[in-house]
């Protein structure tokens, strides 16, 4: 990967403040223990360090983000996914970014002991993201297959199937049905979740006898759930809480990642093997998607369904987003909820963390259609043939460009990128997560699963 040094003229006079701020604050925290051994004195003064290069990293990234994406792109010619970005500008621009080193020295701590520089990830992705053309641009690049399902997608097509440790995907009468089965925690997602349901997309998408998704949660061995099919459990709160959620590879490429090409598409208008011959009417390939809801969708699984063009569910099953209770930000669900329930019930779920049973009127407005457990397989095989139909595929497309426009995401997504980072290093989340983890038991993943069980006649 090419990078280049900073030019004077490019950063026009904001850039000693920034090195002497970053120096400064680097100096300091040398000197300092470790994050989770520090006094409140310390830990004061190394706030107070890192806030001040901070602030000069947005007065600097105010001025000229979209020069250095220029710089760090050549002009927006090279694409550059999430993770290969910022470690390009932290070789470029090392005042700017932290180095590959700290990342992955904070990344082997537990959450309380980090020294949060994905804060830092979070400001610089803020801007990019927050320029039109810069944020337009790295939106797009993420669409891009990755090379993992490039590689993968000569087997899926000759053979109908991929297996990887989280996903199921199996082609079957036109149809991919993309199985989540993280049986052990309840399909709570990690970083190798997010990078299996990404693949699992991609592929569904690039495969030509693939007409509709299917997404559902497969049979728990969990000994909650023994023999029972689960949705979803949302974020893994015991990986958060032992540090191994990452704001670049797990929480931003989520979104930006699989949940973006589930409506948009996947670009098909690369060079190699994913190129289609003669698709100029069109760079992205879309499919019309289904989501199978057993027993819940907490959290990540709920905000799963609001990118779905049809779902069902188990009349035993509920939804609910419990941001408040975990103290995060849950991913693009403020964006995308509110389209769906109307702002009085999304702000009663997101700020109140009220639960959604299926049974209840209010739950129609996101599940479009809700059935016995045994009429389950039934109801999906309907919604597949429905959504088979020609014109479904154009009429989703302008659907999601009138629901959903570009432009509105990409700010969204640029503000969510920096909020998200602040919450993960606040210490009301750290303390949440670590008592969450506890309660969750064997790898459960969100607070809500940890405290699920049936549902109680006052519910």
């Amino acid at each position: 990967m090419t990078t280049v040094r900073p030019s004077p003229a490019a950063v026009e006079g904001v850039w000693p403040s920034l090195y002497e701020a970053a120096a400064r604050a680097e100096e300091l925290l040398a000197a300092l223990p470790e994050p989770g051994d520090r006094s409140p004195d310390q830990r004061a003064a190394a706030t107070a360090a890192k806030d001040a290069a901070r602030a000069e990293r947005v007065r600097f990234l105010e001025a000229h983000a979209a020069d250095v994406y220029d710089r760090l792109t050549k002009g927006r010619t090279v694409g550059l996914r999430l993770a290969e970005l910022v470690a390009a500008a932290a070789l470029a621009y090392p005042s700017l970014l932290p180095s590959e080193r700290q990342i992955a020295d904070d990344g082997k701590r537990r959450q309380a002991d980090k020294e949060g520089h994905e804060i830092d990830q979070g400001i610089f992705l803020r801007a990019v993201l927050g320029s039109p053309a810069a944020g337009r641009h790295l939106l797009d690049t993420m669409l891009l297959p990755t090379p993992r399902a490039l590689e993968l997608l000569p087997a899926f097509r000759r053979t109908g199937e991929v297996r990887t440790r989280s996903v199921l995907l199996e082609r079957r009468e036109g149809a991919a049905y993309l199985t989540m089965r993280r049986d052990d925690c309840l399909n709570a997602e990690d970083v190798e979740q997010v990078d299996d349901m990404e693949t699992a997309v991609d592929l569904a998408l690039l495969d030509p006898r693939v007409r509709v998704g299917v997404v559902r949660g497969g049979e728990m061995t969990h000994p909650r759930y023994r023999g029972k099919r689960v949705f979803s459990a949302g974020i893994n709160l015991k990986s958060l809480h032992a540090g191994g959620i990452s704001l670049v590879d797990f929480l931003l490429r989520r979104e930006v990642g699989y949940l973006h090409k589930l409506v948009r598409g996947v670009r098909t208008d690369g060079e190699g093997d994913e190129r289609r011959e003669g698709a100029w009417h069109a760079r992205t390939v879309e499919k019309p998607w289904i989501g199978a809801v057993d027993t819940f969708a907490i959290g990540g699984g709920m905000q799963l369904l609001l990118v779905l063009d049809h779902v069902v569910a188990a009349a035993d099953a509920y939804f609910t987003l419990p941001a408040a209770r975990e103290g995060i930000v849950p991913g693009a669900g403020n964006f995308r909820l509110g389209r769906h329930t109307g702002p009085r019930v999304s702000r009663q779920i997101i700020l109140q963390g009220r639960r959604l049973w299926a049974s209840e009127p209010d739950a129609r407005l996101v599940a479009d259609e809700v059935v016995e457990p045994e009429e389950m397989e039934a109801a999906i095989a309907r919604g597949v043939e429905r959504l088979s139909a020609p014109a479904v595929v154009a009429n989703r497309r302008m659907l999601n460009l009138a629901e959903e426009p570009p432009e509105e995401f990409r700010r969204y997504i640029a503000e969510f990128a920096l909020q998200q980072a602040l919450r993960l290093y606040d210490e009301d989340v750290i303390a949440k997560v670590g008592r969450f983890a506890g309660e969750a038991g064997a790898g459960a993943g969100t607070a809500a699963a940890a405290g699920a069980g049936t549902r109680t006649r006052d519910e």
